[in-house]
């Protein structure tokens, strides 16, 4: 009798405490609601496209939902959890059916998902839907060091309104020019008008060669004290480690500036060379998982790619 719905704004209450539950449970914390409280899932990503998030109703109260999220030709989706108490009752199942409406919906040329890799039961589940197991991704983070001011960036929320669509264009080419399609204005706009942290821009003889959406603290997907890149990239090129050392140098800077002890970022370690960086510059693996994609194809998850980002 469960039903399967559009998830509504009264219901995010309930699907974060849920979120925080499963979670919780399945890493067997000892107070599972009270796991991740500083973040916001829900909260923030229903705003962003509430067409995109789906949930799961049992007698007229939400036990379970599961979130998309577009960024260009490119789709993910997450964070899927049922109360733990209705696990293995085919709920995941349910709402994975909307989901896959809606990449087809979109077009999405290249879906994945971020998942534990030490679980035979997610990565089944999701087998069923033509996703396949491809790399691991770490999710990482070091500890803040006052830096000295890097020449070259900006905050998107400092340029004007009437440059926003130029600047919103000029970083769709930096990501184009990684993977035919991919496009991440959905998320800073969704920072930016949710003030859930900054959008830093590298320029290079002014125009816009790398970037980084970050969320800055508690309320955000961040959580206390932390500067989380949501996704960062710069162009590719002979020029790209540098570029990429610049931007994380931003991020830093950004943290610094806002008070936050931690800079957290995830990268795949397909992308060799971007690990490569940020294990030299002190990052350290907190979690690590694995990414699912459909079709069975690496994306833009490969050698010479400097991109950020953890498809959670």
């Amino acid at each position: 009798m469960v039903k399967i719905r559009s998830l509504t704004q009264q219901d995010l209450p309930a699907a974060d405490r849920i979120f925080r539950l499963a979670f919780g449970t399945f890493l067997g914390v000892p107070e599972p609601e009270q796991f991740w409280a500083d973040l916001a899932y829900a909260r923030t990503r229903w705003p962003a496209d509430p067409t995109a998030a789906f949930g799961a109703e049992l007698n007229g109260e939400l036990v379970g939902s599961n979130f998309a999220t577009r960024w260009g030709s490119v789709g993910f989706f997450g964070p899927l959890t049922v109360r733990p108490d209705l696990w293995d009752r085919k709920i995941a199942q349910r709402l994975m059916d909307p989901i896959m409406e809606r990449f087809d919906s979109w077009g999405a040329i290249h879906a994945g998902l971020f998942t534990f890799a030490q679980s035979p039961k997610h990565l089944g589940l999701y087998y069923k839907y033509g996703f396949r197991p491809r790399f691991l991704t770490a999710i990482m983070s070091k500890a803040v060091e006052p830096k000295r001011g890097t020449s070259g960036w900006t905050m998107y929320s400092q340029i004007s309104e009437s440059e926003r669509k130029g600047c919103l264009e000029a970083c769709r080419q930096v990501t184009e020019s990684i993977y035919p399609g991919l496009d991440v204005e959905r998320e800073i706009r969704a920072t930016h008008t949710q003030g859930l942290g900054e959008t830093l821009l590298i320029n290079e003889g002014g125009d816009v060669v790398g970037f980084a959406v970050c969320h800055c603290g508690p309320g955000t997907e961040a959580g206390n004290q932390k500067c989380y890149v949501k996704f960062g990239a710069v162009q590719p090129g002979s020029t790209a480690g540098a570029r990429f050392d610049q931007l994380l140098d931003a991020c830093e800077e950004l943290a610094a500036a806002r008070g936050l002890a931690r800079l957290e970022a995830g990268t795949s370690l397909a992308r060799h060379e971007a690990y490569a960086t940020m294990l030299e510059r002190g990052f350290r693996t907190d979690i690590q998982g694995v990414t699912m994609h459909r079709p069975n194809e690496p994306g833009y998850s490969r050698a010479g790619v400097y991109v950020i980002d953890d498809w959670r």
